[in-house]
């Protein structure tokens, strides 16, 4: 599988290991050096770029009928608009907020729980993360994930509220996210619902990019002879 990276970045030259390790080639390598360069020869295209560079990353490659995997996050009020750009250039495109196979588990983990809660009206959730601090967004796409799938199942909560500073703090009709930007951190989440009697946290923590690294790799691999759009949930339940 030829791939072209769009974000050459730490996250890139991660992948790039990841993809040569599973006897891929990188055919193309995109930064700010040569932003806009279509993926002429590649399988698959890769983007991990930022945010404003996202969605004219992958209307390049759908315009150039290259499959696209995204784990760029900032860029989801776009959703709709990248969904069109799909469908009429009749593409493949797959986008996670994040690719570790871990964190993709521990998303569905939060959804059962989160229905479980449904019904324990005594409980209040809340959101931690802590990511490193070359990291552009606050709160993590992640964790966004992560809020919206309680806001999904639990009806007392209706969107989220950014805490970047103290303990995470009840926010009425808000699920309270409490962001940190600490060193090197490679990412940790904590899902916390409290009573006044227990608590109950689910966590997830990396230890580094490879799992991310991996999970992207994983996901260009399964988007071959694909077309429309699709989450790792796919990837997961094939």
């Amino acid at each position: 599988m030829r791939i072209a990276l769009y974000g050459y970045g730490r996250m890139g030259k991660a992948i790039e290991a990841a993809a040569l390790s599973r006897g891929h080639e990188v055919v193309l390598r995109v930064d700010s050096s040569n932003a806009g360069i279509p993926p002429v020869g590649a399988d698959v295209a890769i983007e991990f770029s930022r945010p404003e560079l996202a969605v004219t990353n992958m209307q390049l490659c759908l315009e150039n009928g290259v499959p696209v995997v995204v784990g760029t996050t900032g860029w989801y009020n776009e959703l709709e608009r990248v969904r069109a750009l799909v469908q009429a250039t009749q593409g493949s495109l797959l986008w996670a907020s994040n690719f570790s196979i871990g964190v993709n588990l521990f998303f569905r983990l939060n959804r059962t729980l989160a229905a479980l809660m449904e019904g324990q009206a005594q409980y209040r959730a809340h959101i931690d993360e802590i990511h490193h601090v070359h990291k552009l967004d606050a709160p993590s796409g992640t964790a966004i994930t992560l809020a919206r799938d309680i806001d999904l199942r639990v009806k007392r909560y209706e969107g989220w509220a950014l805490r970047t500073t103290g303990e995470a703090a009840e926010v009425p009709g808000a699920l309270p996210i409490h962001s940190e930007r600490i060193g090197e951190v490679p990412g940790k989440h904590a899902v916390t619902w409290a009573g006044a009697d227990d608590r109950i946290t689910i966590t997830h923590e990396a230890f580094g990019r490879t799992g991310f690294a991996t999970g992207a790799v994983v996901a260009a691999e399964w988007i071959q002879g694909r077309s429309g759009l699709f989450t790792m949930d796919d990837v997961l339940n094939h």
